[in-house]
């Protein structure tokens, strides 16, 4: 599978998350993704990561939350073999 390597971190990027309430992780994702389908299980997705994505990428893409004292759970392996089954 393709690794995303993070970008330098920019004041201009900075700007922009900040604006839009993202983790800086969002835009890098999407930005790497450049349109091709792409999944992200995170324990940092917020709901203006994901409203972000949904306006700006335009690529099919799953952004699966977890929650960081849980880890992954057969939900979020559930939601990801319905999103392979669709991509």
């Amino acid at each position: 599978m393709p690794v995303v390597h993070w970008p330098e971190p920019s004041a201009e990027n900075e700007l922009e998350d900040q604006w839009f309430n993202l983790h800086w992780k969002t835009g890098a994702l999407a930005t790497w993704a450049d349109g091709r389908p792409f999944a992200w299980v995170d324990d940092e997705i917020t709901d203006a990561g994901t409203d972000w994505v949904a306006t700006y990428h335009h690529g099919h893409t799953l952004l699966q939350p977890v929650n960081a004292s849980e880890g992954i759970t057969h939900h979020d392996l559930e939601a990801l073999k319905a999103w392979f089954r669709g991509a």
